[in-house]
């Protein structure tokens, strides 16, 4: 029960079962500069759960950038069925390595090979997270994404990019086919003209190639999220994904969201710029029922989340579909 959400009620998801977390559970990577840190949060009950990889961004705050933050996301879907892995990439302000490490500041690179790494090893973690034990489904795989984040999940769904080397262009192609549904949120969009100046000049990363992007997702952007630290196109940068992908089906447009959506990163946290429980549900609620439905191969989850959406919600956001 929140006594803070009005309208988002309205749009149908199961309801909220009791959840369980375990924290920390560690896999010793030697190709890794140190070891990876999960969280692992998902129903006490149920069999043949489906797996949501959590990549974090990379904001201001100390923890949220770590398998301890966001918090209103795994909160929600691990109390509607799915079982939430959250890795502390290496870019992590408490765990990870200084900005100047190498593949620093923001580990681009390492932070897909993060999730790959967690799939090859679920027989090791489910014996590191008994509570888990037999439970999860291999062939129901999502990733979420949001801020930094979002580029990660955009290269484990096809996304490519073209890194500079001494001796030539190289191609970048971390997709996974492990991952059959994403939902990036907030992510970021074109390179080259779309980036300032610095951030052209220092992150050669933001050049994705989202004409490779096939699987199937969902691009969740805040229609005043402008961003100008990173784009000089405002806030339909975020979108690129969308427009570019051939597997990006729906676009949802928070209104008035800026990149906080309302607050997926952590309850009453600096790093919100637009803490709103109502946008906040919302968020929530239409991202679940997309992964439901992706997850299950059946649209009525989605379905009745857009229908609920336009009848009840229009104040706080719209869909588009390809």
């Amino acid at each position: 029960m929140n006594n803070l959400i009005k309208d988002a009620r309205h749009i149908p998801v199961d309801e909220a079962r009791t959840t369980i977390s375990v924290s920390p559970v560690t896999l010793e990577a030697p190709e890794r500069a140190l070891p990876l840190e999960l969280r692992i949060t998902g129903p006490i009950t149920g069999d043949a759960l489906p797996i949501v990889l959590l990549s974090h961004g990379h904001g201001p705050s100390f923890y949220i950038p770590s398998k301890d933050g966001y918090g209103p996301l795994v909160n929600f879907y691990a109390e509607r069925g799915f079982v939430v892995i959250q890795p502390t990439h290496l870019n992590s302000k408490v765990a990870g390595l200084p900005a100047d490490a190498e593949g620093g500041p923001l580990f681009w690179r390492s932070r897909p090979l993060d999730m790959s790494l967690i799939l090859d090893r679920l027989d090791e973690i489910e014996a590191l997270a008994p509570a888990f034990k037999g439970r999860l489904d291999r062939s129901k795989v999502a990733v979420v994404g949001h801020s930094m984040g979002g580029h990660t999940a955009g290269m484990l769904l096809g996304a490519r990019l073209t890194e500079p080397k001494d001796d030539g262009a190289k191609d970048v192609n971390l997709l996974d086919p492990r991952i059959k549904v994403g939902v990036l949120l907030t992510a970021p969009g074109n390179g080259g003209d779309s980036l300032t100046e610095e951030v052209a000049a220092k992150y050669g990363f933001f050049n994705a190639d989202f004409s490779h992007m096939t699987t199937r997702t969902l691009v969740v952007v805040g229609s005043d999220d402008a961003s100008p630290h990173l784009t000089v196109r405002g806030p339909a940068w975020h979108a690129d994904a969308f427009h570019d992908s051939p597997g990006a089906d729906a676009l949802m447009t928070v209104l008035g969201g800026k990149h906080g959506l309302g607050g997926i990163s952590s309850y009453d946290a600096r790093e919100t710029d637009d803490e709103d429980p109502e946008r906040l549900e919302t968020v929530l609620r239409m991202t679940w029922a997309y992964l439901r439905s992706a997850l299950d191969d059946d649209s009525r989850a989605w379905t009745a989340a857009r229908e609920a959406l336009h009848t009840h919600v229009s104040a706080q956001a719209r869909v588009d579909l390809r």
